[in-house]
């Protein structure tokens, strides 16, 4: 079992160049591509300094344009002469110039010896995508970009406005289904020759040549026709801003790559001297094949695009400095608590809160169906009905009215993405709220649902949607409640901890330490539950870091310390 590598690089070529020295050391080939617009000096040089080995080739240069075809051009040619000149390839691994291996080699081939049918490629459908920006998810394969979109952007956005106006759509070709996904990928052999050699090549090339950013739906798509086995995941450490860039590692990033156990981290800082002396100095290690997994540091990155975009208590950016601020009074005349989540972890929440707290715990009060009063009574204090119809007249005096008939005793609720949501803006601009969320936590009743598993993925893709959309009005600048929120991962990481913090900010100072714990769900299937609907083209990110579980007996790789400055 034997990897080899495509790096298409641009620029810094020296540092791709170390790179692509350090695999070939390591056994593996590599073909590089480079930029045909990088000057022809540096191109040379790179030459010169890697002609000693005899695993390394490079590929026909090609002039590669943010978004174009270019880019699948060149690492279809690339992956041409990898299959041809190195037989004993089993993997064909894409990378950059600007990436950099994090573990040895020896790591990477013991792991995909794990998987000899395995294709590594993050490849969703268009109606599961989180990440795009622009607004472009099905259009992108229906429509005509001739014009950059970095280059002439008041073109493109006329072009496709022109193109709506119209009616104008594409036919997308018989046997393709449209997925995206991350352009670095990790493909079988076998898979990459059945792709490059379809009968129907020519007529997917000259289809894909018009598809918007077609690197990150060109293979995407084209894997699920031909691939025996998927895993909807990067083995690459790639991460994006609120904007769509790419995060840039810099040598103070060094815990966090040692942490993801990830085999190659991009985009690195081209003078990161730290680490590229680190990660391509060839040491003794003991062979590893722990998981890579990225979203050991998601946490992380998520709390750098808040800072980025919504600043920190206390502190205030010039150019986040707020034009005007509008306070409005509270909206309800007592506090009261929202729980998103925990009713489908334990199944007995309510009654535990109750006894623990003293408070009254009601079920879903925004049911769909009826609302759901703490014992099943029909009528609360006021004469509030459990009438959905009554509620859903408004839904706001619905909540106020609670609040106030019950003044005394603190009131708290159950809420999720199947729950009517018109009452979520109320909920978020009220400072007496306080709202608990533990994002994904509606996988637990879909995993133990008898249901075919084509409606259990569409469910969950409508209720992730939901939350989502949710969970960004609670985190909305004009959010007066107070909102906590984890992923089920981090949850189910260390719930003794974070229910004793719930009863802690429920009874400052009068909560005594957990003794006694609600009966929690079996969680034993879940990791190979969210990695099927992975596999299956959605992508359950709310959901969080969630070990696959069941997989062959491995050596666990010791904890790794980080700081974060």
């Amino acid at each position: 079992m034997a990897v080899g590598f495509i790096i298409l690089a641009h620029q810094d070529l020296d540092r791709a160049a170390e790179v692509a020295a350090y695999l070939a050391r390591n056994g593996a080939p590599v073909v590089i591509h480079v930029d045909a617009r990088t000057g022809e000096n540096d191109f040379n040089l790179m030459q010169s300094t890697l002609s000693r080995y005899e695993n390394v080739r490079f590929s026909k240069r090609f002039a590669c344009d943010w978004g174009k075809y270019s880019i699948v051009r060149a690492t279809q040619e690339a992956a041409e002469i990898l299959l041809r000149d190195f037989a004993s390839v089993s993997h064909v691994f894409l990378a950059s110039g600007s990436c950099l291996p994090l573990r040895p080699i020896a790591d990477l081939n013991a792991y995909l010896a794990e998987f000899p049918a395995t294709d590594f490629i993050e490849s969703v459908t268009t109606e599961e995508v989180s990440w795009t920006i622009g607004g472009l998810d099905l259009e992108r394969f229906t429509l005509r970009f001739p014009f950059s979109w970095k280059k002439r952007r008041r073109m493109f956005d006329r072009y496709v406005n022109l193109q709506r106006k119209i009616g104008y759509s594409r036919r997308i070709p018989r046997g393709v289904e449209p997925h995206l996904g991350s352009q670095w990928w990790c493909l079988t052999r076998a898979t990459l020759t059945l792709i490059l050699r379809d009968p129907q090549r020519e007529k997917y090339d000259r289809y894909f040549s018009k598809v918007w950013i077609p690197d990150e739906a060109y293979f995407q798509s084209l894997v699920r026709k031909h691939a025996v086995n998927i895993e909807s995941r990067s083995l690459t450490l790639s991460r994006f801003d609120y904007q769509g860039k790419p995060h840039v590692f810099y040598d103070d990033h060094l815990p966090l790559l040692l942490r993801s156990d990830c085999f190659v981290a991009r985009k690195i800082w081209p003078r990161a001297d730290k680490l590229y002396n680190r990660f391509l100095t060839e040491q003794e290690q003991p062979l590893s094949i722990a998981e890579p997994n990225p979203r050991k540091i998601d946490r992380i990155f998520q709390r750098a695009n808040e800072q980025r975009t919504r600043g920190r208590t206390g502190r205030r950016m010039q150019s986040r400095f707020p034009t005007s601020e509008v306070w409005s009074l509270q909206k309800t005349c007592a506090p009261y608590s929202v729980y998103e989540g925990f009713s489908e972890i334990f199944s007995n929440f309510e009654n535990w809160l109750e006894k623990r707290t003293g408070s009254r715990v009601h079920g879903r009060l925004f049911h769909k169906a009826e609302v759901k009063f703490s014992g099943g009574v029909e009528v609360l204090n006021g004469c509030l009905s459990n009438s959905a119809k009554l509620r859903d007249y408004n839904p706001a005096a619905f909540l106020e009215n609670l609040i106030w008939n019950t003044q005394g005793e603190h009131q708290s609720f159950q809420f999720g993405p199947a729950d009517r949501q018109d009452i979520t803006r109320f909920i978020a601009s009220d400072q007496n709220a306080r709202v608990l969320v533990i994002t994904g936590a509606w996988s637990i009743p879909l995993l133990h649902s008898r249901m075919e598993f084509h409606r259990i993925r569409a469910i969950a893709a409508r209720y992730q949607a939901t939350e989502a959309a949710h969970v960004a009005i609670l985190k909305s600048h004009d959010t007066r409640a107070e909102v906590k929120v984890w992923t089920l991962a981090e949850f189910i990481e260390d719930p003794m901890t974070i229910l004793q913090s719930i009863l802690d900010g429920l009874e400052p100072g009068l909560s005594r330490k957990l003794t006694e714990v609600p009966k929690m769900a079996n969680l034993a299937d879940l990791g190979q539950f969210v990695q099927r609907l992975k596999n299956e083209g959605m992508n359950p990110h709310s959901v969080g870091d969630i070990p696959l579980g069941n997989r062959p007996a491995r050596k666990k790789a010791p904890p790794k310390p980080y700081v974060v400055r």
